[in-house]
């Protein structure tokens, strides 16, 4: 299958979450932080769509980037040969540009070391701890905010004349992504991500136009015991997300099955979608190529979606089952079809 080559860009963190001039190398110091974003992932600004991916468990760096580099490869393909598919971004045009933020996931292919790893996601992510990840993202999105084309005037960043930004994650890096969209809902914290979510003045808030969570590693209630500000409360304005919060699930993923249930108490996200959440859901399924999703299906602020028909491949003796086995092109179905519901 011939695949138009997207634009895939790094970056790397350390056991605490923090950025690395490269892999294995030296920390990047505080006060060079939007130095090092401009000097490595500049997006073009013949962009029109941002995408922001965070991988999961039992991830190297090349594999990280080859994951990134065949979903973005699989989104183009489908919009070449499906125009009809997505008729909005057929019309505007879609160029997209990615960078995969990659981080030490690996470990023992054996419930201990799924501990271990979830364990370290939790402790780089939380912001209560020694943990970066979501000041690095947060600064991360802010940046791209900044650097992303928009009109001066616009009210919110997604606009026909502008560029969209998606997040993706998979497996743990899901957490990472809902702390540092969280995070943006303090307003104490707005000035360092670079966000302006609370300001009603500003004439250019800082919005992700999507947050696609593949197969998530964290425990079904996560929404409301881990990340209760991504929608806005009494107390605070909720996380700058102006589309859904869509997550797929397996229940051939034993990962987030069988060995979560042991290590929480209860199945993740990853085999049995969200369960309580704070505001109502909607489940559907992973459709086939050849189906569109109906907007009314995914214009939801919690979208559950069932890929237990299509997410069923594990290497071979992988106990972990189909928990990565979301590299597919119903995946960029899904993928695309945000993206073309988000103008």
């Amino acid at each position: 299958m011939n695949r138009t080559a997207v634009v895939v860009e790094t970056l790397d963190l350390d056991e605490s979450g923090w950025l690395l001039e490269a892999p294995g190398g030296d920390p990047v110091p505080d006060h060079r932080l939007n130095e090092h974003f401009a000097e490595h992932i500049a997006p073009p600004i013949s962009a029109t769509d941002l995408f922001v991916y965070v991988h999961g468990w039992q991830t190297s760096p090349a594999s990280a980037l080859r994951a990134a580099e065949r979903l973005m490869g699989l989104a183009v393909h489908r919009l070449a040969t499906a125009p009809d598919s997505y008729p909005t971004l057929s019309a505007a045009g879609f160029d997209p540009w990615c960078v995969v933020v990659r981080w030490p996931s690996s470990s023992a292919i054996t419930p201990a070391g799924y501990r271990k790893i979830r364990d370290r996601a939790h402790a780089m992510g939380a912001r209560d701890g020694v943990g970066h990840a979501a000041h690095i993202l947060g600064q991360l999105l802010g940046y791209l905010d900044t650097e992303r084309s928009h009109p001066a005037a616009a009210p919110v960043m997604a606009n026909r004349d502008g560029q969209y930004l998606h997040l993706m994650g998979h497996s743990f890096g899901c957490r990472f992504l809902c702390e540092a969209v969280q995070w943006a809902a303090d307003a104490r914290f707005v000035d360092t991500l670079g966000w302006n979510a609370t300001s009603s003045t500003s004439a250019r808030p800082f919005t992700a136009d999507s947050m696609l969570l593949f197969q998530m590693a964290a425990r079904r209630d996560a929404f409301l015991s881990l990340f209760p500000h991504i929608l806005p409360g009494d107390s605070h304005d909720g996380a700058p997300l102006r589309g859904p919060v869509v997550t797929t699930y397996s229940r051939h993923d034993r990962a987030t099955g069988f060995w979560h249930l042991r290590a929480e108490h209860q199945s993740g996200i990853g085999h049995s979608g969200i369960g309580p959440a704070p505001a109502p859901m909607f489940t559907t399924h992973l459709l086939p190529l050849d189906v569109r999703y109906p907007h009314a299906a995914l214009d939801h602020a919690f979208v559950n979606v069932d890929a237990s028909d299509t997410y069923v491949r594990g290497r071979r003796l992988n106990p972990a089952g189909a928990h990565s086995d979301h590299i597919r092109p119903e995946s960029t179905h899904l993928l695309m079809t945000l993206a073309d519901y988000s103008r």
